[in-house]
């Protein structure tokens, strides 16, 4: 048994034997994915809105790093930020949960397919609320048996469907489950009411993301400087990433070296408004590009296989026009990352793959859609 598996078990007997006042109130959705995992909620969120009373406050709890993309979620939401890193720290652990437990929410809904017993099902439990619904989580061999003992901790479980399917719609079905609706497939696409204003930029301007944090997933600097010889001399392009990517990838540093390239390193909130004034993003699967298509900014992704039937491409009913993807197909497709294959030149198989005069044929057809 681990330290804080005790320090649980104490403040198991501490909340059976308090009484909370008044009557439970409010609503917590409790999200336990990334930027890119949070970007994809906001389009399915609001259908979860209508399991909350009138008048009653909606918590969306996050991620301490995925809160920073809480600016997509719609505005009456509140966030909540969990460093789930420090949740084994006895000290910040008693203090998140019982926090948790004297909010004395209503209803808890718990909206991830792929669960830790120790992480984020220690919030669900540790909020005590007469309601809590979740899906059936992602089969694991080695959290089977939590896993199946925390089944007592909902009222309702939902059967999502097999492990191969489409996140949002994922979500959707649940969320139809949950209201008793029947609703046609999200567009992925924010409404225009929340959609940030876009900054005024001077000269036309294209924003690439050659980052992600899965090395393997990056197309090699060679193929974004041949991506960057289709761009219009008058255009400006803006080499999207964190500070510390440059740090990560010294590699690429050469491509601020040509004409009219420079590197943006604006956090997501203010990045939305830059992306919303650009021609056009292209990127890597990551969180910029999921961000890019919900702001309805033309997108061309250049993705891995890895995710093939629940994250990129999306779903066919549900991708909006502005996205396009290029992958490779793969017998080995939908590995979710789990690659057997060694690495081609740093790159999973299914990258190095990818063809550059698609790339480039596609990167073409996406400028002159923005001139």
């Amino acid at each position: 048994m681990r330290p804080h598996h005790l320090l649980d078990a104490w403040l198991r007997l501490r909340r059976r034997l308090t009484r909370r006042p008044g009557k439970p109130s409010g609503m917590l959705v409790v999200s336990a994915g990334g930027l890119g995992d949070t970007v994809l909620l906001s389009v399915v969120l609001p259908r979860f809105l209508a399991l909350a009373e009138p008048g009653e406050t909606v918590t969306v709890l996050l991620r301490s790093d995925a809160a920073r993309m809480g600016f997509v979620l719609p505005p009456q939401v509140k966030v909540r930020a969990v460093d789930f890193g420090k949740l084994r720290q006895w000290a910040y652990r008693t203090q998140v949960l019982t926090e948790l437990f004297w909010a004395h929410y209503r209803v808890v809904v718990h909206t991830d397919y792929l669960r830790h017993p120790d992480l984020d099902e220690a919030l669900v439990e540790a909020a005590c609320a007469p309601q809590a619904f979740a899906m059936e989580p992602r089969p694991s061999d080695r959290h089977a048996q939590r896993l199946a003992a925390n089944r007592s901790l909902y009222t309702r479980l939902h059967d999502s469907g097999p492990p191969h399917t489409d996140k949002v719609l994922r979500w959707a079905g649940f969320a139809d489950f949950l209201t008793g609706r029947s609703l046609p497939p999200p567009v992925v696409a924010l409404p225009a009411s929340q959609l940030p204003e876009a900054a005024v930029l001077t000269v036309p301007t294209l924003v690439l993301q050659p980052f992600s944090a899965v090395k393997l997933k990056q197309s090699p600097p060679d193929l974004w400087e041949l991506i960057i010889g289709q761009v219009p001399d008058n255009w400006r392009i803006k080499l999207a990433g964190h500070p510390s990517d440059l740090d990560k990838n010294p590699e690429f540093k050469r491509l601020l070296d040509l004409p009219n390239v420079d590197f943006e390193g604006a956090p997501f909130a203010q990045l939305a408004g830059i992306l919303r004034g650009a021609r056009g993003v292209i990127s890597v699967d990551t969180a910029c590009m999921h961000l890019a298509v919900v702001l309805g900014v033309p997108t061309l992704c250049l993705a891995s296989a890895a995710y093939v039937g629940e994250i990129v491409p999306y779903a066919p009913d549900i991708t909006p026009a502005n996205m396009h993807v290029l992958y490779t197909p793969m017998e080995c497709q939908g590995c979710l990352g789990a690659c057997w294959f060694p690495p081609e030149d740093g790159m999973y198989p299914c990258v190095a793959a990818l063809d550059p005069d698609v790339v480039l044929g596609a990167v073409r057809d996406l400028i002159a859609r923005g001139i």
